[in-house]
Order: C-alpha cells, then structure tokens, then sequence
C-alpha cells in the first residue's frame, strides 16, 4: 500500500514555532491532515534549538518532538522525524559552534560528527517506543552545506561524505521496523564533483529518498506543465533505481511540491495530479509527501515569494484546491494495482565507484534525460542502469530488462544546482556588486 503524507509546515510561526510550541495549533494542524485523508507526516526540529551547544542536547526540546509525534498519534497519523535542520524554505539553521569563530565542516571534523551522532542517537531514543513512530532521515538536503555554490560551504570529499554517513547511520535503528534515511537535493544526480554521489543516496539506510522541484532548471527549459516536468518525479526515482544494489529497494518522493514560481494558482491541482500519477506509475514507490502542509504566513519576512503558497492548507485553515486533489489522489492510488515491469532501460555511462562519467549527462537538457524522456512519452516505459549493470547479464534480468539504449551526449543542461532559484538569483546579485 502507498503512503501519501505531507511534509508538515506549522500554520502558526512557521518552524520558529519549535521555540514556543502552542500544542492547541498543533493539534489543528494535525486534524486538518487527517482530514484530507493523509496516513503520515514529515516533522522537521529546528537543529540549533535541540543542539545549542555541541555538548548540550536539551532535554525540553527532544520532549517537545516527541509531543508534536504524540499529537499527530492521536490524529491517526504516523509520523518520521529529520534530524539535522538544517536547511529549510532558503534559510540555514546551523549551530554557533559550526560557525564563525568556531568554523568547522559537519563533515569532517570529528567532534563535529560525533555530536550529530549523538543527536540522532538521542532523537532515536526518545521516539522508538512510539507506536505511530516511522523513523529518521539525517536531515533536510544537508548536502548543499557541501556545494562550492554555498554562501559558506563545507568541503568534503566523497570519501569524507560516506565516513560521515556512515557516522549517523551507526548500526541503525532500535527498533527494526523503523527506518533510518538520508536526504540530498537533486545535485547529488546532477551536479558534476559533488561530494554526494548516487552511490550515496542509494547504498546507506533502508531506502532511497528523492527530493523533487522543477525550478531546477526543468520548468525554464521545458516548460512547467510539460511532459518533461510532470514525469521529472518518475525520473528521479528511476535514477535512483539505477544505483541501487538491490533493484527492489524502495524510494521514498519525501519532497515536491508545486512552485508558483512557474506554475499560475490554476495550474497547480493539475501539475500536482499528473506528477503524483506518473510517480506512481513506479514499482519502487514506497510513498508521496507533499511539500508542503500549509502556506508560510505573510507576515513572515524575506522568504522567497514562492514559499507563500506551497501548502495544500492556506494560513487562514482553508483547503486549497490543490489539497483537496492531492486528497482525492490519496484516496485513489493508495491501493493502486501494482505497476508492470520495464524491460527497456536507458544506460548511464559510469566510471570508478559507479560515479557517473557526466552528471550533467543526467540532468534536465543532457543526454541521457532527454533520451528517457523521448522513449516514455512513446510509451516505452524505460527504466535506467548504470553501464555497470548494463555489462552484466544476469544483473539485466534480475532487473527484467530485455533491451538497452544508449544516449547521445547534448552537451548542454538547464539545470541549476542551487535548488532554491530565489537564493541563486540573490547569490547573483550579490556577485554583480
């Protein structure tokens, strides 16, 4: 059975709410949820509120989570935690002892790892006896901390980057049937020298995750109600399925949403039905969590505009029209039949340790997309593997794949490796002054 969630934005204050929780708006935020005919959640803690200092996990703050789980409980709705936030919405939440004065990479520096480790340890504690308790992801696209298109990033190789997953995923859950995740925004498919590889989104943790936004570039090639953008969520799921060692690992779509950056209000309810339709249409799918539950208020400042209108919920309580359809689509697929295989897959050419030769290749306007891309809207349903798979009889049929096609290179990409565009676009401004 699929899960359909939502990524929960608080209606009131945002997530600043985690420093002065009203449970009275929680409990509404919540019933509103379950009222669309949701099953789960996305909580996502502030980082610097439950680790202030690197030595200081507080007691108050991991209680506080723990009441945001019970109450989503009590509406019927399970709930998994992230860890590390972070990054959320444009803004980082990085601790003071990370910055500044006290600089260090989160990924390197081996204090540094071991508190992180312990905070998931901590969180994993104080949550697993929950009985609508789902599990952990590491946290919220801390990979762009990494990315040398970072205000300030934190340079990790690799090499370094598994040392540290390795690090927070430890020996895993307590519990066995919760899961424990980790989470990159599309530069770890796309970007060329990312320190986060596929390998690494595929091979840690029970599952895959895929976050997925069309302002990366698809919408501005494509267009935002095109084939391509609509089915870039199928995409990246089959990408995902092409680095992962066993083919029946699932994926989780733990992001997308529909950015009215590019999309008009009347569009959206539509964008988000053929999304969440062609995402289905994938074997591995473990679930869809919308991004995100309600809108940030505009009383808010210096968000990107575009974050004002994400939500399925309004801030005033009312019902979008596109979470009304995201619940209608709930309600439908839940139980949808299971999807045949594909036994056409398009190869990714890779090199040493399954890294792909260009990811660039990859992304919106390379090769190896606009390949897929053609063969799906011909009805071939293509899968992908890595060239790897591909020179490996019995791995093709344990796979069901039958026929395999190789891309031409176009040398050229639409992407953008900022997944936020607003910050890109200040990043920009910045740098012509």
């Amino acid at each position: 059975m699929l899960k359909f969630g939502v990524n929960y934005t608080p209606s009131q204050d945002w997530f600043y709410s985690w420093l002065d929780p009203d449970w009275q708006a929680t409990r509404r935020d919540m019933a509103a949820l379950a009222g669309l005919g949701l099953d789960h959640v996305r909580i996502l803690p502030l980082w610097p509120v439950l680790q202030p200092n690197r030595t200081l996990i507080r007691r108050r703050a991991l209680d506080d989570v723990r009441r945001v789980v019970e109450i989503a409980g009590e509406a019927g709705l399970d709930a998994s935690v992230d860890v590390l936030q972070g990054h959320l919405s444009g803004f980082d939440f990085v601790p003071a002892w990370l910055t500044d004065w006290h600089r260090r990479s989160m990924f390197t520096d081996a204090d540094a790892v071991a508190a992180q480790a312990a905070l998931v340890d901590a969180l994993d504690e104080h949550l697993h006896d929950l009985p609508n308790f789902l599990g952990l992801t590491l946290g919220n696209e801390v990979n762009q901390f990494a990315s040398a298109v970072h205000p300030s990033p934190m340079a990790a190789t690799p090499r370094q980057v598994t040392a540290w997953l390795r690090a927070l995923h430890g020996d895993g859950p307590r519990d066995r049937r919760h899961f424990r995740l980790n989470a990159e925004y599309d530069a770890v498919w796309y970007a060329d020298d990312h320190p986060f590889t596929p390998a690494h989104s595929t091979r840690h943790g029970r599952m895959s995750v895929i976050h997925s936004w069309i302002f990366n570039g698809t919408a501005q090639g494509y267009g935002p109600m095109s084939y391509e953008s609509v089915s870039h969520a199928l995409y990246l799921i089959e990408l995902s399925r092409a680095f992962a060692l066993d083919a029946a690992r699932p994926v989780w779509l733990q992001e997308v949403g529909a950015p009215l950056n590019h999309l008009t209000e009347e569009q959206a309810p539509d964008f988000c039905e053929r999304t969440v339709r062609a995402a289905t249409d994938s074997a591995a799918l473990w679930g869809v969590t919308w991004w995100c539950s309600h809108d940030v208020e505009r009383r808010l400042a210096d968000f990107p505009d575009l974050e004002h209108s994400l939500g399925l919920i309004a801030a005033d309580g009312t019902v979008k029209p596109i979470g009304r359809r995201f619940a209608d689509l709930a309600a439908e697929l839940r139980e949808r039949a299971r999807p045949c295989g594909r036994n056409e897959a398009v190869v990714v050419p890779v090199g040493a340790d399954d890294v792909p030769v260009s990811r660039a290749e990859l992304s919106p306007g390379g090769g190896v997309f606009e390949t897929w891309m053609a063969r799906a809207r011909a009805g071939a349903r293509p899968a992908l593997v890595t060239s790897t798979v591909a020179g490996d009889p019995a791995a093709l049929r344990a796979r069901g794949v039958e026929t395999l096609v190789h891309a031409t290179p176009t040398g050229r990409t639409y992407y953008s490796s900022v997944s936020d565009g607003a910050v890109l676009d200040r990043i920009a401004a910045h740098a012509d002054h």
